[in-house]
């Protein structure tokens, strides 16, 4: 496990707002006047988690209840199952409104069906946060807290470029293909608008072309993030359209993605491609030091999860939550908290994961 390095110091705050750029106390505020009375540490603070799709919700689970707990509340940490997980995040939120949780934190499986249970939480006078993916179509959100998704997109669109440049530097063309997460998810569109601001300019100007021709995102989606359907749609384009063509690159939204990515180009014989990811995953570090994945992008679980309870905290003291800009949700502009994504590659790992001890010895 990575150490928790979750604390309430001013150097800290002082830090993790530097990360973030200039923030500010408030901004709009979507359930009226923002701040509340304020509510008495030993309350119940709950957090709904998605299924365990990836090595960062894993984490953040164990790391939201220490951090709940060291900031003087009760918490109340689930995680959605599998097989049914919109139902039983509905049922959980559900749950901690009847418990009397005055601030609920949602890392939503599917942001746009949880409508009824947080407008139900916030009625009943609880805050809602939105963790790391938004909550669409709905008012009764109060605060958003994540990376910047969108800038995310850019970053791994540019890497790929950067990375078809650096491993091929006789062509001036290159064929790729592009992969995006779980329609469900609300940051799955955000990632490929981010990507595809950088790579279809390229692609107009042919100086990539993706030739499968499958460039739209319901053509590119990767139903619930799993790696077997990324793997599965691989072999499918390999064979259809890569019999005697060379493939040079492919945008994939993460880690797992990634690898699977890999494994089916491996597969199918063809030579080394630059592949981009996201997550930091610890099984994806290595083969970037070895050249096999050519970036991720590093979101540190720890200050996202830190953030979300100096939020809480704050709305505990009756003041607002200290915001950095608003984010769209289709109904209201939520007051957001946006904390800045890194690019990592083989050069620079060492120097970003110097402080995480899970990441850091598999750079060496």
């Amino acid at each position: 496990m990575r150490k928790l390095a979750i604390t309430t110091t001013a150097v800290a705050a002082v830090a993790l707002l530097a990360l973030s750029g200039c923030s500010s106390r408030g901004g709009d505020d979507t359930s009226g006047d923002g701040a509340s009375k304020g509510f008495d540490k030993g309350s119940l603070i709950g957090v709904a988690l998605p299924d365990k799709t990836s090595e960062n919700w894993v984490l953040a689970g164990d790391l939201f209840k220490s951090a709940i707990e060291e900031a003087g509340f009760k918490a109340d940490v689930q995680y959605a199952g599998q097989s049914t997980p919109v139902p039983d995040q509905q049922a959980q939120i559900s749950s901690m409104t009847t418990k009397g949780a005055k601030v609920i934190i949602i890392g939503a499986k599917d942001g746009g069906q949880l409508g009824t249970q947080v407008k139900d939480a916030q009625e009943a006078g609880a805050k809602v946060i939105a963790y790391d993916r938004i909550l669409t179509d709905t008012k009764n959100i109060d605060y958003y807290v994540a990376f910047d998704n969108f800038k995310v997109g850019q970053l791994q669109g540019q890497a790929l470029l950067d990375g078809l440049k650096a491993k091929f530097p006789d062509k001036k063309t290159y064929n790729i293909e592009l992969f995006s997460g779980d329609p469900g998810d609300a940051n799955a569109p955000v990632f490929f608008k981010g990507a595809m601001d950088v790579l279809e300019p390229k692609i107009k100007d042919g100086t990539l072309k993706v030739v499968s021709g499958q460039t739209d995102i319901k053509q590119t989606a990767t139903k619930d993030w799993l790696a077997q359907n990324a793997q599965n749609r691989m072999d499918t384009i390999l064979q259809g359209s890569y019999g005697s063509t060379e493939l040079d690159g492919v945008l994939s939204p993460n880690d797992t993605l990634a690898r699977a990515i890999l494994t089916s180009v491996k597969s199918a014989g063809k030579p080394a491609i630059v592949v981009t990811g996201q997550d930091s995953e610890a099984a994806s570090i290595p083969l970037i030091m070895s050249g096999e994945q050519y970036m991720t992008i590093y979101k540190d679980t720890r200050k996202l999860v830190k953030q979300a309870i100096d939020m809480a905290t704050e709305l505990s003291k009756g003041d607002k939550a200290t915001t950095t800009t608003t984010t769209d949700n289709g109904a209201v502009k939520v007051p957001t908290f946006y904390l800045d994504p890194i690019v990592v590659t083989k050069d620079n790992a060492a120097e970003v994961y110097k402080d995480d001890d899970k990441l850091a010895p598999l750079t060496k």
